[in-house]
């Protein structure tokens, strides 16, 4: 299994979270299942990672420099960008495999006493923070990697030249916040095609270039995209993000209507169609166009390893469901319950959607102009 020794880990703190006076404390954050038969072998991989960090920096504190390093662990929260749960667990040791096991391991506190008192996060666990992270930042003022499925096989996206992934998220960031929409053509199997057009008016697009330097700020680690949220209709007028959006999951095309910036239907005959319809039934809200977003790591030879954290980095992804940690509308309170809240990415990269292709993704702009910037799954404009 790749590692990073405790000199690249000290360099990657150093590298991420560019040094403030005020830095004291950095918590490892590690979610811990709360039944067994959650469990799998990556998650268990990773809560050792995340054990074997801790230990290597609080041992090389004094050279971040850091008064305090905290492996801090809690129950796992059942879905991605669910909002944390109130109480946690300071740890000195391995996290155990099941959370009821957690109080009797280290020191119970809550997530509010840690926010107050800690200013750099790392976040490896199995379902993603980003969200509460990223909304808890802004109150706090603290910063935050998080690293939702991060494995071993992520090593070398941390080693790659950030300042050149930092040049195109930036150039791509520019040119989302100026759009006035963006008209993205797919082509299924190689014969159907099929168009979306997303309304990006009074929107600021995200740049995630894998560093840190303002506080109050969280976001993914690997990282190296541009993202923007769709105009989602909550200033009175009605989103014009409109169109047939193909997703493949599992080798079944489904195909969504979208209308007014929401999947309302599902269409397709298989298994795969009919959960997206029931899903879409049960929680409105997962519907929402919450993210357009372009990666730009493929470009430098990395390769998708089946979790969404680094493989959305590669290319084009748009996501299902929660936005408002992105300046969105929808959040928690759209959903039926917090374990329903759920960020879910589709990536647009052969690997993950080999039957889909993406034809074309043009910007338009307020002024009339027109620019294509990806042609048949590649960039033009790099």
């Amino acid at each position: 299994m790749l590692k990073l020794p405790a000199e690249e880990l000290v360099a990657l703190i150093q590298s991420v979270f560019p040094r403030f006076d005020t830095d004291r404390a950095l918590a490892i954050l590690v979610d811990v299942p709360r039944e067994a038969k959650l469990d799998n072998p990556a998650w268990k991989e990773r809560r050792g990672l995340a054990y074997e960090w801790y230990a290597a920096l609080n041992e090389a504190r004094a050279s971040i420099p850091l008064e305090r390093v905290e492996l801090v662990a809690y129950a796992d929260v059942g879905s991605n960008n669910a909002d944390l749960p109130e109480e946690a667990i300071v740890l000195d040791v391995p996290p155990p495999d099941m959370a009821a096991f957690l109080p009797s391991k280290g020191r119970p506190t809550t997530f509010s006493r840690v926010f107050a008192a800690t200013q750099l996060f790392l976040a490896p666990t199995e379902f993603s923070t980003t969200a509460p992270l990223k909304v808890a930042a802004k109150s706090h003022g603290f910063r935050a990697a998080t690293m939702p499925g991060f494995a071993a096989a992520m090593i070398p996206a941390l080693r790659i030249d950030y300042g050149e992934v930092a040049r195109r998220v930036e150039a791509l960031q520019a040119r989302l916040s100026q759009a006035d929409h963006a008209d993205i053509s797919f082509t299924v199997d190689g014969k159907s095609d099929h168009d979306v057009h997303f309304d990006l008016r009074r929107r600021t697009a995200h740049a995630s270039s894998g560093r840190f330097p303002d506080l109050g700020t969280a976001g993914n680690l690997p990282s190296g995209e541009a993202y923007i949220v769709p105009y989602e209709g909550e200033g009175g007028e009605e989103s014009r993000t409109a169109g047939t959006l193909p997703v493949e999951i599992d080798g079944e095309v489904v195909l969504f209507d979208i209308r007014a910036n929401r999947a309302v239907a599902a269409h397709g005959e298989g298994p795969q169609a009919q959960a997206e319809r029931s899903h879409l039934a049960a929680e409105p809200a997962y519907g929402n166009m919450a993210e357009l977003g372009f990666g730009v790591l493929a470009d430098f030879g990395l390769e998708p390893i089946g979790e969404i954290l680094l493989d959305e980095k590669l290319g084009l992804h748009i996501a299902f469901g929660r936005s408002e940690h992105f300046g969105g509308a929808v959040g928690p309170k759209d959903f039926s319950s917090p374990a329903a809240v759920i960020h879910l990415d589709r990536i647009y990269i052969p690997q993950a959607q080999p039957r889909i292709t993406v034809n074309a993704v043009v910007l338009g702009y307020a002024d009339g102009r027109s620019e294509r910037i990806m042609a048949a799954g590649a960039y033009t404009i790099f």
